[in-house]
């Protein structure tokens, strides 16, 4: 801890004296000394060393939250790296502990599966009693929250929307409301439930869909984690315009007759 609190000394140090060369005031001021910074590793071997441990560390602590169950034990996570690093005799051998972490692995993912399946699952229970509240054929649910007449989307037709997406525990991981930007795409190249939802909609119009994960991004879930597998997604979406679909102009091809090949005269031989 006090090597800690040294270097991030000796750090900042470092980068108050850059600062005071690089944005020198106009006016001169007379600057009090900077103190020269504490020496806390003895070579550059050293330093090097904690700097890998504290970059590895830190990129490893974030993965570590993604492991299935949520739960690990860092001092014995610390004691096998270590004791597997130095070579030293370790309490399982390389190739029991691969197949234990594969297999608590598999039976965590599986529980998590599980769990967020039943949470997806009960949500839509409840939710589809709500009042003004539809469920369609396929399990999407949506709810009207502002009503527009007018032409609907066809699932071929690009459309220009602005929406927020949230998890079921109001978790937000997208809104082009929020950029300040909508965006445009072709209705039938995104999600099922989008696909479904948006043609229920005039311009002008904005609905709130609940979509399940068998309409969404499936087991695997998207964004780098930020949709989780089976996830069940919440979008407001408001549609902006609808532009139709319109197939190429078909190009007619003529037949060019090809002239057929003259057969070169036969040369007349002269005989003496």
């Amino acid at each position: 801890m006090k090597k800690t609190i040294l270097i991030l000394a000796a750090v900042s140090l470092v980068f108050a004296s850059a600062d005071a060369q690089l944005f020198k005031p106009k006016a001169k001021k007379t600057v009090a000394p900077v103190a020269a910074p504490v020496k806390v590793l003895t070579n550059d071997v050293d330093s090097m060393s904690y700097a890998l441990g504290m970059n590895v560390g830190t990129d490893f602590s974030k993965n570590l939250k993604g492991i299935p169950g949520g739960k690990s034990n860092i001092d014995l996570l610390i004691k096998g790296f270590a004791t597997a690093m130095k070579g030293d005799s370790t309490l399982m051998k390389p190739e029991v502990a691969t197949e234990f972490f594969k297999n608590y692995i598999s039976k965590a993912q599986a529980k998590d599966t599980e769990v967020k399946k039943a949470a997806g699952e009960k949500f839509l229970a409840e939710n589809k009693t709500k009042e003004g509240v539809t469920t369609t054929a396929s399990g999407l649910q949506y709810q009207v929250l502002v009503a527009k007449e007018g032409p609907k989307p066809a699932a071929t037709d690009t459309v220009k929307v602005h929406y927020t997406g949230t998890l079921v525990d109001g978790t937000k991981f997208d809104s082009s409301v929020d950029r300040g930007e909508p965006i445009s795409f072709p209705l039938n190249q995104v999600i099922p439930g989008w696909t479904e939802g948006v043609q229920l909609m005039s311009v002008g119009s904005k609905y709130k869909f609940y979509i399940p994960y068998a309409l969404g991004y499936g087991e695997k879930g998207a964004g780098n984690g930020a949709i989780p597998g089976f996830a069940t997604l919440i979008f407001e979406v408001e549609l902006l315009d609808i532009k139709p679909f319109k197939e190429a102009p078909k190009v007619e091809v003529k037949a060019v007759e090809v002239p057929k090949a003259v057969k070169p005269a036969k040369k007349k031989s002269s005989k003496k």
